[in-house]
């Protein structure tokens, strides 16, 4: 009796969508964070693209009372910048809470990432707007990660493409006011489109 208990157990493990992973592409925009959020996106820099793959581990999953999946998540970016400079890596991790909207038939996710970001130089649009100011520029600052996405799968009516999900990011770099190594400007912003597969 132990035994098939432990094989159900292990096959209900196994099921369970546990893991995610994300690829997104995203340009830089001269628009700041609340700008952003409230619908002002334009403004793009055409020679700063950002594309990025993010791996995420379910720490909790959504309930009847708490419609919040939490992942922990980690990422690995490549910034392209202007053809004189070379390109940029980053690395971030964070804990990201997905708030969840069911409704006709589809599930629509909101999401909110809060950690670090780490690169490998300092980005062409950080060093710009860090001079505006006469501020300092850092490689590891706060991390944003804002998303809004849909069920492709159950939108289509495919069952085997279900918690496939696209839709648009804002990747978020920042010193926090000054908080995280005396940067109070000097961040990025970078709006763009994602696929997320959970798995």
């Amino acid at each position: 009796m132990k035994i098939l208990f432990l094989l159900l157990l292990a096959l209900k493990l196994i099921a369970a969508p546990l893991y995610s992973l994300r690829v997104a592409s995203a340009v830089a925009t001269d628009y700041d964070f609340g700008q952003i959020l409230t619908g002002e996106i334009g403004k793009f820099q055409s020679n700063s693209n950002v594309y990025a793959a993010d791996f995420g581990y379910l720490l909790k999953a959504s309930n009847d009372s708490l419609p919040f999946d939490f992942y922990f998540k980690s990422g690995l970016a490549y910034f392209e910048q202007n053809p004189s400079l070379d390109p940029i890596y980053e690395m971030t991790l964070y804990i990201k809470a997905y708030y969840n909207i069911d409704f006709l038939a589809n599930r629509l996710r909101i999401g909110f990432g809060e950690g670090g970001s780490y690169t490998s130089g300092i980005l062409e649009v950080e060093r710009e707007d860090a001079e505006a100011y006469n501020d300092n520029n850092s490689h590891f600052l706060n991390y944003l990660d804002v998303s809004c996405d849909f069920d492709f799968g159950k939108l289509i009516g495919v069952k085997p493409l279900e918690a496939l999900y696209m839709g648009v990011l804002i990747k978020h770099r920042s010193g926090i006011f000054g908080l995280i190594n005396n940067v109070r400007h000097g961040g990025s912003n970078h709006v763009g489109f994602y696929i997320e597969k959970n798995f």
